[in-house]
C-alpha cells in the first residue's frame, strides 16, 4: 500500500523516446483505476477481455465508433456508402490522424493501406487472433488510395457497421508492427486519444496525452483533457475499493460481493457515509444472465414444457435481484434480448407465478406418476443464484440438486451437449438484437457455433436470415420481437437478470459517460 501511495502524490515520466528530461505530473490530471483481471496484451487483434479493451480503446481508434447512445459514429473514417444491395461499404477516411510518435514512422498520418494491412494482420491464422470471426462475412476489402477504403461482404449483414466499431478493427501501423526492435503487444503505437508510455506487467501502466489527438469537444477544444492514466494490478477487489474511499484511485467498476454491502443499501443507493465522497454510475450493460436447457436432452423433465414453463415463472426475480445483488441488474422479465437493445420487449408470461407454476408441477405429476428432478450446473460464482432458485422451486415441488464446477469446464460441457440444465449469460460482441437471436439459430449449433440448448425451427430460421439481409437494421425492431417470442413461447431459457454497467467514481471526477457495451472512455473526463 505504500508503494500505492507514493505513486498518488509524484508521476514521473518520460518526455519521448531519446529524451532523459524528467517532469512532474500534476495528480489533478492523471486519472487512476486498478484492474483486478490484469491484462495480457495491448495489441489490438488480442482485445477480448475487458480488461484489455478499455485500455486498447484509449490507445487505437478504427474507422468507426460507438457513442454512448450505441450509435455509430464517425471516427478515422469522416463518412461512408453502403450500396443498394448491402453488401459493399465504401470508406472515406480524414487525413488529419497520426499515428503515435514512433523513430520508425516519422510522424506518419493514417492511410486506407494501413487498414488494408490491419485487416489482413487481424485475419491471419497465423496470428491466431479471437477476432479473426469478425470478417467471418467479408469477401474481400481494400484501398482504393489514400483516403478511399472499400469492403465487400459476401452476403447482406446490416449489424456489420456496429461489428467494425470493436477493438479488433483498429488500426496500427505495419513499420511498428513488424519492428524487430520492439514487441507490438507490450509497446504499441496507436492513434488514440492516449499514447503508451511504460507497463510494468503486473504492477502498473502509464498512458500519457497524445497531444496531436484529432478530436475535439463540442467547443472546439482538443481532447482528452486529462494529461495521463495510470493503471494498477492489484488482484483483490476489497483492495480495489479500499483505494477508492482513500482517494488512491478514481474508479472501480462493477460491484463484488466483498464490498456490496458496505458501499449499498438492499435498495441500491450508496449508503449515507460515501455520499460525500462517492457517485455511482449505473446504466443498462448487454449482458443477460439466464439458465438454459438442452433440447435435445433425453431426460422427460427438460423434454416437458410444464416443468420449463414452472422453472420460468417459479421464483421472484426481484427478490433475487434486490436481497442477491442489492438492486444491481433489472429482473428479465422479457426474452434473450436484454433491456437497452431495440428489439426488447415485456414478456408478460415470465413474471412470478407460483400458483400457476404449482399448477404445471401438478399436472406434470399426474401424467407421469413422478417427482420432478433436475440438475443444474453452474460455476461457483453463481452458486449463490442457484441455490436461491433451488428453495424457491423446492416450494412448488421441483426437486432441484445442483452441480459446481469451474468455469472452463462448464464452457465445455455445454458446447458439447453434456448438460441437460445448466446456467449461462451472454455479452453482446456488437450492439444488435442479432447477436442474441443468433444463440438460437439452428445453423449455429454448438460445439462450432453458440447455440448450446441446440434450439431448432424452421419459421425463426427463415426470419433471422431475413434480418440480417436487410440494409437497414432499425426496419427489423418488429422481426426480433417476434423471434424472441418463439424462444420464449417454447421456454427454451429461464431469463434470470439482466445486468447493469456500475462505476463507483470519485466526486470530483466529470464528464465521464457509460454504455451498454461497458467501454472506459477517457477522452473528455476531467478531474476538478
Amino acid at each position: 500500500m505504500k508503494n500505492i501511495k507514493l505513486f498518488s502524490f509524484v508521476f514521473v515520466f518520460f518526455l519521448a523516446f531519446s529524451c532523459e528530461k524528467k517532469i512532474e505530473i500534476d495528480k489533478k490530471t492523471v486519472f487512476r483505476y486498478n484492474e483486478t483481471k490484469n491484462i495480457n496484451s495491448l495489441d489490438p487483434i488480442f482485445a477480448k477481455d475487458l480488461s484489455n479493451i478499455k485500455v486498447i480503446n484509449q490507445l487505437f481508434n478504427g474507422l468507426v465508433d460507438m457513442n454512448s447512445k450505441l450509435e455509430v459514429i464517425p471516427s478515422i473514417a469522416k463518412s461512408w456508402n453502403i450500396s443498394s444491395d448491402g453488401k459493399v461499404y465504401t470508406f472515406i477516411l480524414r487525413n488529419d490522424v497520426f499515428f503515435h510518435p514512433h523513430p520508425d514512422l516519422n510522424e506518419r498520418n493514417v492511410k486506407a493501406k494501413d487498414f488494408e494491412y490491419s485487416f489482413k494482420r487481424l485475419i491471419n491464422p497465423n496470428n491466431a487472433s479471437p477476432g479473426k470471426w469478425v470478417f467471418d462475412k467479408v469477401d474481400n476489402f481494400k484501398a482504393i488510395n489514400d483516403t478511399v477504403f472499400k469492403i465487400t461482404l459476401n452476403q447482406p449483414f446490416n449489424p456489420f457497421l456496429g461489428i467494425l466499431t470493436m477493438k479488433y478493427c483498429s488500426v496500427v501501423p505495419k513499420e511498428v508492427v513488424e519492428s524487430k526492435s520492439t514487441e507490438f503487444r507490450s509497446s504499441p503505437i496507436g492513434t488514440g486519444p492516449f499514447k503508451f508510455k511504460r507497463w510494468e506487467e503486473n504492477i502498473k501502466l502509464v498512458l500519457r496525452k497524445n497531444d496531436k489527438y484529432f478530436e475535439k469537444d463540442q467547443k472546439g477544444v482538443k481532447l482528452p483533457y486529462l494529461e495521463a492514466v495510470s493503471i494498477t494490478f492489484f488482484p483483490e477487489k476489497q483492495s480495489e475499493f479500499l483505494q477508492l474511499i482513500k482517494d488512491e484511485i478514481d474508479m472501480i467498476s462493477g460491484i463484488d460481493n466483498s464490498f456490496k454491502d458496505e458501499i449499498l443499501e438492499i435498495s441500491g443507493e450508496v449508503k449515507n457515509k460515501y455520499k460525500e465522497s462517492i457517485k455511482m454510475l449505473k446504466g443498462p450493460f448487454l449482458n443477460t444472465e439466464y439458465l438454459a436447457f438442452f433440447m435435445n436432452s433425453i431426460k422427460k423433465e427438460v423434454q416437458s414444457p410444464l416443468i420449463r414453463k414452472a422453472i420460468n415463472i417459479g421464483f421472484d426475480k426481484n427478490k433475487m435481484i434486490k436481497f442477491l445483488r442489492n438492486g444491481i441488474g433489472k429482473p428479465a422479465n422479457g426474452g434473450i434480448i436484454p433491456i437497452g437493445l431495440k428489439g426488447y420487449k415485456l414478456n408478460e408470461n415470465n413474471l412470478y407465478n407460483p400458483e400457476k407454476a404449482k399448477e404445471y408441477i401438478d399436472e406434470y405429476k399426474k401424467i407421469t406418476n413422478e417427482i420432478p428432478s433436475l440438475k443444474l450446473t453452474t460455476s461457483p460464482e453463481y452458486v449463490v443464484f442457484c441455490e436461491f432458485i433451488q428453495k424457491e422451486l423446492e416450494k412448488i415441488g421441483l426437486n432441484i440438486s445442483i452441480e459446481v464446477i469451474p468455469g472452463s469446464s462448464l464452457r465445455d460441457a455445454k458446447a458439447n451437449g453434456k448438460l441437460d440444465f445448466f446456467r449461462a449469460s451472454w455479452v453482446a460482441d456488437y450492439p444488435s438484437a442479432e447477436n442474441y437471436l443468433s444463440l438460437f439459430y439452428s445453423k449455429n449449433l454448438s460445439p462450432n457455433g453458440p447455440n448450446y440448448t441446440h434450439f431448432k425451427d424452421n419459421f425463426f430460421d427463415s426470419t433471422y436470415n431475413e434480418i440480417i439481409s436487410e440494409k437497414i437494421e432499425k426496419n427489423n425492431i418488429l422481426k426480433y420481437q417476434i423471434l424472441d417470442s418463439i424462444v420464449n413461447s417454447r421456454y427454451v431459457t429461464v431469463p434470470l437478470f439482466y445486468d447493469e454497467v456500475v462505476r463507483f467514481i470519485s466526486k470530483n471526477i466529470t464528464g465521464m459517460e457509460l454504455n451498454a457495451i461497458n467501454t472506459l472512455d477517457l477522452k473528455r473526463v476531467e478531474k476538478k
